[in-house]
């Protein structure tokens, strides 16, 4: 099981719907609706430089999740990046993808809860756990 975050240049405010609809259509490889930015490629190079990416990791260190939280590669265009975490990472995860996501002024899209986050959104400590007790 992962846990998936999406970031991209915010060209234009979207609701959450328009962004989870966004979102799909990324995960088909249709990347019209983002608009390429330098920034996307900024927010890569440094959450890479803290985490690689899960191709980029050496054999004997690929179940070492502090080093590289990722399940699958990065989707990654000019204008997105699509991040699938191991699931316990992700309360983790979901820190570091906000808090760089806000420092480059990118748009975070959460698929699991539907919501998007905008650079000047919530502050990235106010997000909720993810483990729910029912």
């Amino acid at each position: 099981m992962s846990c998936d975050f999406a970031v991209w240049y915010p060209s234009k405010q979207l609701t959450d719907k328009q962004a989870s609809l966004l979102y799909w259509q990324l995960c088909k490889g249709e990347t019209s609706g983002v608009v390429p930015h330098p920034s996307v490629d900024a927010f890569y190079n440094e959450i890479t430089s803290k985490h690689p990416e899960i191709d980029a990791v050496p054999e004997d260190q690929i179940d070492d999740q502090d080093l590289c939280p990722w399940s699958v590669a990065f989707d990654r265009s000019p204008g997105h990046l699509i991040m699938c975490c191991v699931w316990t990472k992700a309360d983790y995860v979901e820190g570091i993808v906000k808090n760089l996501a806000r420092k480059h002024g990118l748009a975070v899209f959460d698929p699991q809860n539907a919501k998007i986050t905008l650079p000047g959104g919530p502050a990235p400590g106010a997000a909720k756990s993810r483990w729910k007790f029912w």
